[in-house]
């Protein structure tokens, strides 16, 4: 079981040195949220809160992620970065390919491209972007961006996504692993299609959990794909339990996703504790949890 740290609502000068003791303490990867901005009345409703409203306010750190990953990269060794999710269809084509990419190449192939939708609308206004079809155009990309990470000179026509022979440099030795996240119906159908693998971004309670794995494993069998054949990551709304753990593993399950400093807090106030609080917590469940699983 590998075990994800997921950074959400963490100060923008707290993350190089979280990398540096994740790196240190074993984690397999540490995730970054993404957002452009904040506006006191969005037009789209939050879909993660019973009121709609978010969960965050202007003044919460939302740093760039690939530069934020390119930061950490230069000092760790073995730790991967994961977004979870970026928002690749606010964005066109050829930005989410390069700045991916870049990100690979100097982390050394530690880069997983977790990717969604969007739920913002004004996002997708702002970035001149059509948000009515960014489902449809995110699947098209999905297939554009792996053709112009093999460095080739490559084209592609389809419905939303039309370019000419083009080719991309720096690229990556390695594939970049594409997770997709979300768990409406048009999510779980694109990551049991196109993906390597799974993201919540959600925390789920284990019930839950078990009932968006049947659908993914449903679907995946509906695409001619076993359950082996896409990694799972999630978090789980239950205290540490190897016994839960070896059961989900067992369900497919191939990481957990954890904020140690969390500790059933709200997530803007644990986003803010010191960083030594918070490298203190990542140490204890290292040992305490990790190191037991």
């Amino acid at each position: 079981m590998e075990f994800w740290l997921g950074a959400s609502f963490v100060r923008t000068d707290q993350f190089v040195e979280l990398a540096r003791a994740a790196d240190r303490l074993g984690y397999h990867a540490l995730t970054l949220s993404d957002h452009l901005f904040y506006r006191p009345s969005f037009t789209s409703r939050y879909p993660y809160t019973p009121d709609g409203a978010p969960a965050w306010d202007g003044t919460t750190h939302w740093p760039d992620v690939w530069v934020t990953v390119g930061a950490m990269a230069a000092v760790t060794e073995r730790l991967r970065f994961a977004s979870n999710v970026y928002v690749a269809p606010a964005r066109d084509l050829f930005t989410v390919a390069k700045a991916v990419s870049t990100a690979a190449v100097l982390s050394g192939d530690r880069v997983t491209l977790g990717v969604g939708a969007g739920w913002c609308a004004d996002e997708f206004a702002q970035t001149g972007q059509d948000f009515h079809t960014r489902g449809r155009r995110l699947d098209e990309m999905l297939l554009a961006l792996r053709a112009l990470w093999t460095g080739e000179l490559v084209e592609q026509h389809g419905t939303y996504v039309d370019f000419d022979p083009a080719q991309i440099s720096p690229v990556p030795a390695r594939p970049v692993p594409v997770y997709v996240g979300g768990d409406s119906d048009a999510a779980l159908r694109r990551a049991a299609r196109l993906a390597d693998g799974w993201i919540g971004n959600r925390v789920y309670r284990p019930d839950a959990l078990h009932d968006v794995l049947d659908r993914i494993h449903a679907l995946l069998r509906s695409y001619g794909r076993a359950p082996g054949d896409l990694d799972v990551v999630a978090a789980v709304a239950a205290r540490p339990d190897a016994g839960l753990y070896r059961g989900l593993a067992e369900r497919g399950v191939t990481g957990l996703l954890c904020a140690p400093w969390w500790r059933g807090r709200p997530a803007p106030e644990t986003g803010d504790a010191d960083l030594p609080d918070k490298i203190a917590a990542m140490e204890w469940f290292a040992e305490q949890v990790m190191a037991r699983v």
